[in-house]
């Protein structure tokens, strides 16, 4: 029987591999089956993850402590089953998908940066397209002939200016915007799990970016039906993934307009296409024309708008790095938000406070300093530079 001594060393030995892991912007496995496991618990939300993992410092701690915790807020939460865990990691594999957990280098950097971020999501093919500039392109499922025509030149001319194309895989002008930029790179995002594909008929075209490097993203559990509670949670996804977010055609109540105001809270630009105030399609799109969205007529509004925001440059012959560069010679705007940052945690909005730049514009230089590696991402969404 080991002793006490030997059973400290050991466990010491097994806190400096994790630590050691966590500096390289990965979770241990038990980390990893933990986060799992309580961000698929009854009654844990992305902000209830948050909290939780911030008041007990991980999730293995919370899973320890909630079965003793008196809070009437934590007393409802069911803890998911080991065997339930256990079996998404092997559907994972089966299906040829990955999980990223917040707080990894290989969790969209911009997504992390929404709050509160989603705890893990499950990609299938190519993640590190959501790592380029990107355009969301939300609209009518029952879209006309016209608008049809024009989100695919505008997903095409977009994608051929370098910029992924994220949409929500629906009937209508997400899959006009998917199929023009299957080329280019464009993912998808599920409302259910990544095998109850919806709608059924898109089956083709989600196999379709898959073969041509593109992906397809889900933060809900294998097996699980989209409901509908289900698609405002995916359009929190596509505005989060994206730099700037493009509506075209839309009804006065449509869920591309949830999308929109979601896009707005996360401080991304939000542009719109006009149309004939005759078609109650156009109804939702003319609304946020008069609340400020940027008007797009043609390909270069999208391009200039995202220039403007400083996201974009509208050159598919430079990176994010060339763009805005953290090595070297920084531009002016780059070094005071890089300058406003330190070793303490600060949130998105304060930054943006404190430096009086856009929210678009501190969310490239924290995802190119996220990409270098020098960025430190908590579980409540702020940052910090690394120590």
């Amino acid at each position: 029987m080991p002793t006490f001594n030997a059973f400290c060393l050991e466990q010491k030995g097994k806190l400096a591999a994790e630590n050691k892991l966590q500096a390289c912007g990965q979770f241990s496995e038990t980390e990893r089956y933990a986060r799992l496991r309580l961000a698929r618990s009854v009654k844990v939300g992305p902000a209830t993850f948050c909290a939780l993992t911030s008041r007990f410092g991980s999730a293995r701690n919370a899973l320890v402590a909630l079965p003793h915790c008196r809070e009437a807020k934590y007393r409802s939460i069911v803890l998911a089953s080991e065997a339930d865990i256990e079996q998404e990691f092997l559907k994972a594999e089966r299906f040829g998908a990955k999980l990223h957990f917040q707080g990894e280098s290989s969790f969209p950097a911009l997504l992390g940066t929404i709050a509160p971020p989603p705890p893990v999501l499950t990609i299938m093919g190519e993640s590190n397209l959501l790592n380029r500039p990107s355009l969301a392109i939300v609209g009518a499922r029952n879209a006309s002939l016209a608008g049809m025509k024009l989100t695919q030149r505008l997903a095409k001319h977009a994608g051929e200016a370098g910029l992924c194309i994220i949409s929500g895989l629906a009937r209508g002008i997400d899959t006009a915007a998917h199929e023009a930029s299957l080329t280019t790179g464009t993912a998808g995002v599920f409302a259910g799990g990544l095998d109850r594909p919806y709608p059924p008929e898109n089956k083709p075209l989600m196999r379709a970016i898959l073969d041509h490097g593109g992906c397809l993203i889900s933060e809900m559990p294998f097996g699980w039906e989209p409901r509908p509670a289900d698609f405002p949670r995916r359009n929190r996804l596509v505005a989060g993934l994206a730099n700037g977010l493009l509506v075209v055609e839309a009804a006065e109540r449509s869920g591309s307009l949830i999308s929109a105001r979601l896009a707005r809270e996360m401080q991304r630009p939000v542009m719109a296409v006009p149309g004939s105030p005759l078609d109650s399609r156009s109804a939702g799109t003319n609304a946020l024309l008069q609340q400020g969205a940027i008007l797009v007529a043609g390909p270069d509004d999208i391009l200039k708008a995202l220039n403007q925001c400083g996201i974009f440059s509208g050159s598919d012959s430079k990176s994010i790095s060339e763009i805005c560069p953290v090595d070297g010679d920084e531009p002016d705007d780059s070094a005071k938000i890089i300058a406003a940052l330190s070793t303490v945690p600060v949130s998105l909005d304060e930054l943006v406070a404190h430096t009086g730049f856009s929210g678009p514009m501190v969310q490239l230089v924290l995802m190119e300093l996220n990409l270098a590696g020098k960025l430190q991402r908590h579980a409540d969404g702020r940052v910090s530079l690394c120590g």
